[in-house]
């Protein structure tokens, strides 16, 4: 059996509101029943760590609805730094042999250069798309110094990202 894409690590935080979700009967069965998957599947310190067959058994559901709740809560959350690194990544050169950055490129190079453990090329275009209407307005500029400014039309600096070596 392969081994699990998805793993499931939740911080003390994420494990109690998830728990109080579950206590409280005022909230929508499909949310209450991803709770309970996701407080099964925890491999903390608290959780349980259970298997995904067991995980759907106990709560009799099918292996797949479990497969992809673990899918949905990894879906990457960037803060400002890694979204600002992956915008730096992309206003830098292609690696070489190849002529522009793509998605998987770009989800490859984040995780080499240690900035995320794994992120996939659907959370790169989702950064991106949200970006694209702020880069969009603004010009950008490479200096001599490997690095990316984004300069409004009056030509007055917003900030300075050091790209990646």
């Amino acid at each position: 059996m392969p081994a699990k894409k998805y793993i499931v690590r939740l911080s003390a935080t994420e494990r109690q509101q998830l728990k109080q979700l579950v206590k409280t009967g005022k909230v929508a069965a499909y949310k209450r029943l991803r709770a309970q998957i996701l407080l099964k599947a925890d491999i903390g310190t608290e959780g349980f760590g259970f298997k995904d067959k067991d995980i759907a058994a106990s709560l009799d559901i099918a292996h797949r609805t479990v497969e992809r709740t673990h899918q949905r809560s990894r879906a990457l959350k960037l803060d400002g730094d890694l979204q600002a690194h992956l915008i730096t990544l992309c206003c830098s050169e292609p690696p070489q042999g190849y002529s522009r950055w793509n998605l998987r490129l770009l989800a490859k190079t984040m995780v080499a250069l240690d900035y995320v453990d794994s992120i996939s090329p659907e959370t790169v275009r989702q950064v991106l798309k949200k970006r694209h209407q702020t880069l969009a307005t603004y010009r950008m500029v490479y200096t001599g110094q490997r690095k990316c400014r984004f300069c409004l039309c009056n030509g007055k600096h917003i900030n300075a990202l050091q790209t990646a070596p």
